[in-house]
């Protein structure tokens, strides 16, 4: 049972904001309560509706004891009973996953990472696959999608292919997709009809805002050169490729997208924070979880999370045991929510778990 005074506390804070809201005339202040408000909406309402059920609940068990009451009253009051005493379970168990610790990235966007594992050219057309299939659950979910880099694959797909996921929510959802994506299927070029095995890893980085952490000019070394590869007749003709080293770490981004030396730059700035920020959760998380299990959504991406065997039809998910026959609409994209949402329930199952 979820204790009374946590839940009255909830009400009280959300009074306050709403008080203090028609108060305020400053913007961003207006801004940060409305945000509040927004995301205290929805437990408040389950916590009325909870208090609303067990008042109904209390006078349904009253009604019960009643010596006076009639079978058919009696049968009709036990059903109101069960029924009441099965929404309160539904509603505090919502209740309860509305009030577990939330990742304070996942309400960013995020930078999506897909390259080419083992697997040679076959590989980098799964990487392709995988790509157009997180551009199809963007799209489907409203938000925006920008490839920041790509280096394409010889025959098809991708080595490499960097992009920016704009949205709300964004990481919350794609974070569980980090890590090693394993496919089995016989290639277009297979003349033999033979399985062929290959791999992509994917790496899902929350978007870093300025306000995240400060990266000093000092600690940059910002070149610009001629971009390679497809562009036409602008290619080799201006410096607009930008390639930015991290000094203390070594990383280095080179984006060439655009026309704009600006915009490149932009962008390769944007990549660079974000990695820089997954490394600092990393650790962070790496340090809250010395002594337990690296658990869902922990960003380690050095074991195989998913296999796509399309001979049977079917994506089986390592992680949490679950296996969709599914395999064309999951990497169409048009069934990858029902793999995320599983994901998305087991982790707070776990959370749910370290709280009792």
């Amino acid at each position: 049972m979820l204790p009374k005074d946590k839940l009255q506390a909830i009400l009280r804070r959300h009074d306050m904001l709403s008080a203090k809201l028609n108060e305020v005339q400053d913007g961003e202040t207006i801004v940060q309560l409305s945000r509040e408000i927004s995301e205290l909406d929805p437990v408040v309402a389950q916590i009325k509706q909870l208090e609303s059920t067990q008042e109904e609940l209390i006078g349904v068990e009253a009604m019960l004891k009643e010596p006076a009451l009639d079978s058919e009253m009696k049968e009709l009051a036990e059903t109101e009973r069960a029924e009441a005493l099965e929404r309160i379970e539904l509603l505090e168990k919502t209740i309860q996953i509305a009030l577990l610790p939330k990742d304070a990235a996942d309400e960013k966007g995020a930078i999506l990472e897909v390259r080419a594992g083992t697997g040679g050219d076959e590989a980098a057309i799964f990487a392709g696959d995988l790509f157009r299939m997180y551009a199809r659950f963007a799209d489907l979910n409203g938000w925006k999608l920008e490839v920041i880099s790509e280096s394409a694959g010889t025959m098809g797909g991708y080595k490499e292919i960097i992009a920016q996921i704009d949205g709300r929510g964004v990481f919350a959802k794609m974070k569980f997709e980090s890590g090693v994506h394993r496919v089995q299927r016989v290639p277009n070029t297979e003349t033999q009809g033979r399985i062929h095995t290959s791999a992509a890893t994917v790496a899902v980085l929350p978007e870093a805002a300025e306000v995240d952490f400060e990266i000093l000019d000092s600690d940059l070394r910002i070149e610009t050169m001629r971009a390679q590869g497809s562009g036409g007749q602008h290619v080799n003709k201006t410096e607009s490729a930008i390639r930015i080293t991290h000094i203390p770490t070594g990383m280095a981004i080179l984006v060439q997208e655009e026309r704009s030396q600006h915009k490149n730059r932009a962008k390769a700035m944007s990549t660079l924070r974000s990695r820089l920020y997954d490394i600092q959760r990393q650790k962070l998380d790496n340090e809250r979880a010395a002594d337990r299990k690296s658990q869902v959504g922990s960003g380690d991406r050095s074991e195989r999370i998913r296999t796509y065997n399309f001979p049977q039809g079917r994506v089986s998910d390592h992680r949490i045991n679950l296996t969709l026959y599914k395999a064309e609409e999951i990497i169409a994209g048009n069934a990858l929510h029902e793999m995320i949402d599983a994901l998305i329930t087991s982790h707070q199952a776990e959370l749910l778990a370290q709280e009792t």
